[in-house]
């Protein structure tokens, strides 16, 4: 039986099995097994490699998107340029065994983002710096759109805009038409909890991303709603992510 599953802490919020039951289940993929591996540090990945032989591929999710990377052999060309890794494919060939990152979530962000893009999402606020907001750069620079980040604390990063929550104003919100939530605020079970920006600065106008799929309309998104504004969750990215992991692990 092969083995899939992902990694990650917590995974509560995740419908990842779920998904990939049902798609094994649709599909008569009868050989393949999806479990969840809520591991509370990046140091034990090697015991839960070790101690399942049968693994073939595993998803990463927060927070070790990057943090994984110094436990792998190789990264492919995307990975590399982003930073962050949210597949890794475990490569048995000549006797050989490696393990190679990648990162889908550009692709997902990529394709689930680009039909609703307009001529007036020429600047994105991206909400969070972690391994996330890396693959939603690496896309918006491609298509032409300018990256600000927002982040809780003061950072300095050479070739990048960062502001502080507290720097947000009224200007900075009606500049960016689109804003990318790549925070965890929101997700499941914390569905009371949002990004602390000027909502009543947000306008019809306005493009709301958020990466979170649980619950369906997290506070961000209820909140800019509430604005006119036009709004999306992160479940698209997730099917379409998923989809290009799995058509890596089947090569």
């Amino acid at each position: 039986m092969r083995l899939f599953g992902l990694i990650g802490y917590p995974l509560s919020h995740s419908f990842s099995e779920k998904y990939f039951t049902e798609k094994f289940l649709r599909e008569n993929i009868s050989d393949a097994q999806y479990k969840l591996f809520p591991i509370d540090s990046i140091e034990k990945l090697p015991q839960l490699v070790s101690e399942n032989p049968n693994l073939v591929g595993l998803s990463v999710t927060i927070p070790y998107k990057e943090k994984v990377i110094s436990f792998l052999d190789e990264l492919d060309e995307s990975a590399k340029v982003i930073g962050a890794v949210n597949t890794i494919k475990f490569n048995f060939q000549n006797s050989t065994f490696k393990t190679i990152g990648y990162n889908t979530d550009a692709h997902g962000f990529r394709k689930s983002l680009k039909p609703f893009l307009t001529s007036a999402h020429e600047r994105a606020l991206i909400l969070g710096t972690g391994g996330a907001s890396k693959a939603v750069e690496y896309v918006l620079k491609q298509i032409g759109v300018e990256c600000i980040f927002v982040s809780r604390e003061k950072k300095n990063i050479v070739g990048k805009t960062i502001l502080t929550y507290e720097e947000l104003n009224s200007y900075v919100i009606d500049s960016c038409k689109l804003i990318v939530n790549c925070s965890p605020l929101g997700t499941f079970p914390n569905v009371n909890e949002f990004p602390n920006i000027p909502y009543e600065s947000i306008s019809k106008e306005h493009f709301l991303y958020d990466l979170i799929y649980n619950p369906a309309e997290t506070e961000f998104l209820k909140r800019g709603k509430m604005q006119g504004a036009q709004i999306m969750n992160g479940l698209d990215m997730l099917k379409m992510q998923a989809e290009k992991a799995w058509e890596i692990w089947r090569k």
